[in-house]
């Protein structure tokens, strides 16, 4: 069967992630979770003390990219890669909400961009990969034969991620889960280098009435196709 690269991207909290660990799965592909690189980036800014609320040394944080050291491993018992940050295991700490509050703004930084696009794209040079983020299908894979791009109000995405928090134990309110979407939809629209934006020859996909087994169908019968006619 062909191998094909697929492009996930989409707005926070639409459950790129999910989507792309099943497809991966199912084809034997190579699952990237881009989300996890700039969440370990903006975890490291936070253990350094480089990003606070109303405080962040961008320019500290560029001088530091070469000293950060990405990579996934893959975990059999859980059937998926996790994120090590300089050879320790964040996957837990990266998926915080104080994370999600600052994620946005350290992905807005281009040099941190360009570090990641150039890890992302050489992950994929042999195809047969899943990728998920917010500028897959425009910037690390343009080329990419399949692209999908997921959205669901602003409201769904925050009590889904409030009801993820929830069952992880964390201390938070959906008040402030949602919040937390609507910041993060705007820097992410808005920023100047490589915005969240749908590509002209991406399939949409609003998720806020599937489930993810009606939404897994979907797709996997869009990759058959995909893979059929290329």
């Amino acid at each position: 069967m062909k191998k094909i690269t697929i492009a996930i991207d989409g707005f926070s909290s639409t459950g790129k992630s999910t989507l792309a660990k099943q497809l991966a799965k199912e084809l034997g592909y190579v699952y990237v979770d881009t989300g996890a690189m700039y969440r370990a980036i903006t975890y490291f800014a936070m253990q350094k003390q480089l990003i606070k609320t109303d405080f962040f040394d961008k320019k500290s944080l560029t001088e530091v990219l070469p000293k950060i050291q990405l990579e996934f491993k893959f975990n059999a018992d859980l059937g998926f890669a996790e994120m090590y940050l300089n050879d320790e295991n964040v996957e837990k700490q990266i998926r915080t909400i104080e994370v999600s509050n600052f994620v946005s703004k350290v992905a807005e930084v281009s040099e941190v961009r360009s570090k990641l696009v150039e890890q992302q794209k050489e992950m994929g040079k042999n195809k047969a990969i899943v990728m998920d983020g917010r500028d897959i299908g425009t910037v690390v894979f343009p080329d990419a034969e399949l692209k999908i791009f997921m959205t669901a109000s602003a409201e769904t995405r925050a009590q889904r991620r409030f009801d993820e928090l929830q069952q992880k134990g964390d201390d938070v309110s959906y008040e402030d889960v949602l919040k937390n979407v609507v910041e993060r939809d705007y820097i992410d629209t808005h920023r100047e280098d490589s915005p969240l934006v749908i590509a002209d020859d991406a399939i949409e996909i609003d998720n806020s009435y599937l489930n993810k087994e009606e939404q897994f169908a979907a797709v996997l019968d869009l990759v058959n196709d995909v893979v059929k006619t290329n």
